[in-house]
């Protein structure tokens, strides 16, 4: 197994940052890492997720919406062709914190036989898209306008 795990504190309630994560069809005006999610934010949905990892190619894959707890967790569950040859376990994590700010934890546990081949792949190109995608996700929820474009 291999994680990446990275945070940043929001100037904004877990209300704003769930309503800005979960608004899925704005995600192509502001979030530079997922292009597009198309699918409903509900547990047991099934996704089709786009993303474009930094300095790579955008791949297209439908993970399961594994959690869906409003304010709290948004994760799914994704797998390269077959379980157990390349899976990955995204995760947002919304915690509260004082004066009504938010730390996110955006993170992603990948296992599977092909994981030790990709490993500089994903720590490199991964783990810069999920920075870009919290910077990009912090000026959007404390801007409060959601209709506009941030830049990452």
């Amino acid at each position: 197994m291999h994680e990446i795990r990275t945070g940043i504190d929001i100037d904004a309630t877990p209300a704003r940052v769930w309503s800005v994560l979960t608004d899925f069809a704005a995600y192509p005006r502001w979030n530079p890492f997922v292009e597009s999610i198309e699918g409903r934010p509900e547990r047991g949905a099934r996704l089709v997720v786009r993303i474009r990892p930094r300095g790579g190619r955008a791949m297209t894959f439908r993970p399961v919406l594994l959690v869906a707890e409003a304010e709290k967790e948004l994760r799914w569950r994704g797998r390269f062709l077959v379980p157990g040859l390349f899976d990955g376990e995204h995760y947002l994590l919304i915690e509260p914190g004082p004066d009504g700010r938010t730390r996110l934890v955006h993170g992603e546990r990948f296992s599977g036989v092909l994981v030790p081949l990709a490993r500089s792949s994903l720590d490199e190109g991964t783990r810069g898209g999920f920075l870009d995608m919290n910077r990009a996700l912090k000026a959007r929820a404390e801007s409060g306008d959601r209709d506009r474009p941030t830049s990452g």
